[in-house]
């Protein structure tokens, strides 16, 4: 087995860890993680397949670009959590009717 598909297999099973956890969660915490894993996971694959591009680095540039990207996703969210936290106190997306009053 190839190194390039060593990484493609635990890149998909980072992505179906992620995947599982942001369906099956009911924290927003949870679910926050649940996505910050299937963008590693996506990111794993951006570095694995700019390894073995010979011409250029441009996975690793990718790869920087979306984990400069998945930062301020994570603090945008995060923000939002805690804004919701301080009007409805939970942080369980199904117990949130409505986000204006």
């Amino acid at each position: 087995m190839s190194m390039l598909s060593s990484f493609l297999f635990i890149s998909a099973g980072l992505f179906c860890i992620g995947l599982f956890i942001v369906l099956s969660k009911r924290n927003a915490i949870q679910v926050l993680i649940g996505i910050e894993l299937m963008i590693n996971a996506a990111i794993l694959n951006l570095v694995a397949f700019g390894k073995y591009d010979k011409l250029m680095n441009s996975g690793q540039i990718f790869a920087l670009f979306a984990i400069v990207l998945a930062a301020a996703a994570v603090a945008v969210a995060l923000a939002i959590v805690l804004n919701v936290y301080r009007q409805y106190k939970t942080i369980d997306p199904n117990k949130v009717e409505r986000l204006k009053d």
